[in-house]
């Protein structure tokens, strides 16, 4: 029997799949390059093989028009203003999210920090709200605070997705390791599926489809990458590269140089 919940990961998927475009930034960071304008930049990527972003739910408010894509509400923030800009709370819920036609969620959990105990009762909290309105969780697991030295440590990101999903979550977003047999390990590990978070800018194209297809091959299930592609010069374009590694399984070097071909057309 398909639940609502199975329905609405449907949503935000392709054959379990995601390619997701994260664009909760405003909150923490303000109206960054490429986020002056949010929903521009929906409307010019939904064609190219995007399955969902992750919104505040402001913005959903303020779209224009509706959107063929899945969307997560992101339910908690901090400010880059703030005293503690690593405590996450929370500033919505499950029941405002369905009201505003979401088809998940979103929450932003920091382990390592000091107020790491107050954001994984928040984790715990959403993650039965989301049980009871059969909503799809989607939790980003980083290890960042005082007592993370090393956040790509394999180890630690192993133990922070597997925190995601013992809380409930149903998929989890966290840091690539940087080479395919230490995530390979981590997402085996990992009893939900696991989709890898973009980082800061990477400096060439090539970096971010070869992230990307590696994490792919280590058996990610998608990638959920913000400034790597609203701060591209042709997001659409690296959305639909991305998805055919993701979605299409192509492998990198068919990608890039079609990535490439494009680029020259453009």
């Amino acid at each position: 029997m398909v639940s609502g919940r199975d329905i609405r990961l449907n949503r935000i998927t392709k054959k379990g799949k995601m390619v997701c475009i994260p664009m909760d930034h405003g909150i923490t960071n303000g109206p960054i390059k490429g986020l002056e304008h949010t929903s521009d930049l929906i409307y010019q990527c939904e064609d190219s093989g995007l399955t969902a972003v992750i919104i505040n739910k402001g913005i959903i408010k303020s779209l224009p028009k509706t959107t063929s894509i899945g969307l997560i509400t992101h339910l908690s923030a901090s400010t880059s203003l703030s005293p503690y800009p690593n405590k996450k709370v929370l500033i919505g819920n499950v029941a405002d999210a369905i009201r505003l036609g979401s088809d998940a969620v979103s929450v932003h959990i920091n382990i390592g920090a000091k107020e790491e105990p107050e954001m994984l009762e928040i984790l715990g909290m959403v993650s039965d709200e989301c049980d009871e309105w059969n909503v799809p969780l989607l939790a980003m697991m980083y290890p960042r605070g005082e007592n993370i030295k090393n956040p790509y440590d394999p180890e630690i990101v192993a133990h922070v997705t597997r925190i995601g999903a013992e809380a409930g979550a149903d998929i989890v977003k966290s840091v690539y390791t940087g080479d395919l047999d230490s995530f390979r390990s981590v997402v085996k590990r990992c009893p939900v599926p696991i989709v890898i978070a973009g980082g800061p800018k990477s400096k060439t194209d090539a970096d971010i489809l070869e992230m990307c297809s590696n994490a792919i091959e280590a058996g990610a299930r998608g990638v959920t990458f913000g400034r790597n592609i609203f701060q591209h010069d042709n997001p659409s374009s690296l959305v639909k590269a991305l998805y055919e590694i993701v979605i299409d399984k192509k492998n990198y070097s068919e990608v890039m140089k079609n990535f490439g071909q494009r680029k020259r057309k453009k």
